[in-house]
């Protein structure tokens, strides 16, 4: 059912199957992930004198920023004006970009970027020391900020990462949030997650607390092949639908064009090749060494991703071919080992010599450009939480997001968060206490699913939900996945089974929760426009669709899924309040 205008935040009730919680701590702000986002948050939260814990799913260094090769996306060139990253960013989203958040993301990231530097992070510089940048698609400048050649997102994290163990920053390692916990109110009032043996504590906990900042990253591990850690499975998506939150774009997955292929077959991470390969010079051929993107953009190989991904993808039906190649042995060694040593290092891995010969790519679920839907200080439609990064919808990707402004986006409205946080904190004494949370019910909402049902999952999203999309195949993938959801609840309802608690039935059971609420929103989208590609309606359609699908779930696990009445995002009410069901 769609409908048009805003909506009200409602508490579902559901929650996953878990234990109750065993052991509990309390803090004014718990920050769940840490990639560039969580840690920029919980820093600035930290240095704003509140009581701040960490948790992540891994180890602290373990997040998908550690994988970012490119670099950041900051107007510090000279002749580069934060104007022309707006213009960029606008034509990448394709007419669905938020302006007033790209405006925030391209006037206050150079001033994040340095705050980065000051913190720790080393870049790339010249023999006089300025920092080095590079092009990647959709940039009509050299604006990308790098370290290391190709391993920024490894530098990023580094350093970050040795500033809260330097500051004493509380962190719960090897941990799964599992939902969010609420006061009589209906305001947040912190989470409980697993630990997974490793950490202070063992098994089912709480952490209480007034704000939660939701850091998770993304969910391309909902696809079959991704260059996503498998750590990525859409978690801080799924507990804030089940909390009532509205999510957003979802349909906009990007696929990232140029990931080493290693088999039709292969599946879980796959090696990126970075976009910046490209941005120093590289071509993408056939295999009869044809660069095919020349003339079907001005800027050829380094137009924005989704042009790029559906150019190889058409060139790859045309010719019954399972990849393409990216060609950069004019680079020479020396350029290889120097500018771009992790990705040589991973071609050569797999057995590929890119000084020698071309690199067989093809697109891979890469990055989401919806997910929970945020106003400019990054509060979601549930009170008190809030969400950065990747699992976030802050408008300012649209359709498909500029190549490297994901590590600015993180630390651009990390760093408003905190500031909300520490302002509503030192305003509001009531709230700033933390809340007693409402007592879990006793008998569980949300059936498990069993382990194997990710790979299920998978292999339904890739098939009918990837690159190329139809009614045909979205409806296929729609029933499929409702059959896995109407299997799991009728055995629940019938004689009570769900799936043991444990993280592979966790995860399993939020990878179902995102890829429903996807698809939902892509056999919605009758258009193709931006990362998403209809191939029953090939042309973009403004007058329809120049606009945001919003999904939610409902008490009883269906979705409900609404258009928005322009590509603004509608305001984030601060007296919103769950309604009671």
């Amino acid at each position: 059912m769609t409908r048009t205008g805003t909506s009200k935040a409602t508490s579902t009730g559901i929650r996953l199957h878990a234990p109750a919680p065993g052991w509990s701590i309390s803090a004014d702000v718990v920050v769940v992930g840490s990639g560039v986002a969580g840690l920029t948050a919980a820093l600035d939260c930290e240095a704003a004198g509140l009581t701040t814990v960490v948790v992540t799913k891994a180890r602290l260094d373990d997040g998908s920023t550690r994988w970012a090769q490119g670099g950041i996306a900051a107007a510090l060139g000279e002749g580069d004006t934060p104007e022309q990253h707006l213009d960029d960013t606008l034509v990448a989203g394709a007419g669905l970009c938020d302006e007033e958040a790209v405006r925030l993301l391209v006037t206050e990231g150079p001033g994040a970027v340095r705050r980065l530097i000051s913190t720790g992070a080393h870049f790339d510089t010249d023999a006089g020391g300025d920092i080095q940048l590079t092009r990647e698609g959709g940039h009509h400048r050299r604006r990308i900020a790098h370290a290391g050649g190709d391993a920024t997102g490894a530098e990023v994290s580094r350093a970050l990462v040795d500033a809260v163990r330097a500051r004493g920053l509380r962190t719960i390692e090897n941990a799964l949030v599992l939902d969010l916990l609420t006061d009589a109110e209906g305001r947040t009032a912190g989470v409980t997650l697993h630990v997974m043996g490793e950490g202070q504590h063992d098994g089912v906990g709480a952490v209480h607390a007034p704000a939660v900042v939701l850091a998770t990253g993304g969910m391309g591990q909902v696809f079959s092949a991704t260059t996503n850690p498998s750590v990525s499975t859409g978690d801080g998506v799924a507990l804030a639908m089940r909390a009532g939150a509205e999510v957003s774009d979802l349909e906009f997955v990007q696929f990232h064009p140029t990931v080493l292929f290693l088999g039709a077959d292969a599946e879980g991470q796959q090696p990126l090749v970075s976009e910046a390969v490209r941005g120093e010079g590289a071509h993408l051929v056939d295999a009869d060494g044809v660069r095919f993107m020349v003339g079907q953009h001005e800027l050829a190989e380094l137009a924005p991703r989704d042009i790029v991904a559906k150019g190889i993808l058409r060139r790859m039906l045309e010719q019954d071919a399972e990849h393409m190649f990216l060609d950069a042995r004019h680079f020479g060694a020396e350029m290889w080992e120097n500018r771009f040593p992790t990705i040589l290092a991973a071609c050569r891995a797999h057995g590929i010599d890119p000084v020698t010969e071309p690199i067989p790519i093809a697109p891979a679920a890469h990055h989401a450009s919806g997910g929970v839907r945020t106003d400019a200080r990054g509060r979601t439609t549930v009170p008190g939480l809030y969400a950065c990064g990747e699992v976030a919808c802050t408008g300012v990707h649209g359709a498909n997001r500029l190549a490297s402004n994901s590590l600015l986006e993180g630390l651009v409205y990390a760093e408003r968060i905190a500031a909300d946080i520490a302002a509503a904190h030192a305003r509001d004494a009531l709230h700033a206490r933390v809340p007693a949370p409402v007592a879990q019910p006793e008998t569980p909402a949300h059936p498990l699913l069993a382990p194997e049902t990710r790979f299920a999952v998978q292999r339904i999203m890739s098939d009918g939900a990837g690159v190329l999309r139809s009614a045909e195949s979205l409806q296929r993938a729609a029933d499929q996945l409702q059959r896995l959801h109407t299997e799991a609840r009728e055995a629940l309802q019938e004689n009570g089974k769900t799936a043991e608690p444990g993280v592979d039935t966790w995860e399993a059971t939020n990878l179902l929760c995102v890829a429903r609420a996807l698809v939902a929103a892509a056999l919605m989208r009758e258009e193709t426009r931006g990362c998403h590609w209809r191939e029953d309606h090939a042309d973009r359609d403004d007058a329809r669709w120049r606009r945001h699908i919003v999904v939610t779930v409902n008490p009883d696990r269906s979705l409900a899924a609404r258009t928005t009445d322009t590509a603004d995002f509608p305001p984030i009410r601060r007296d919103q309040r769950p309604q009671e069901q």
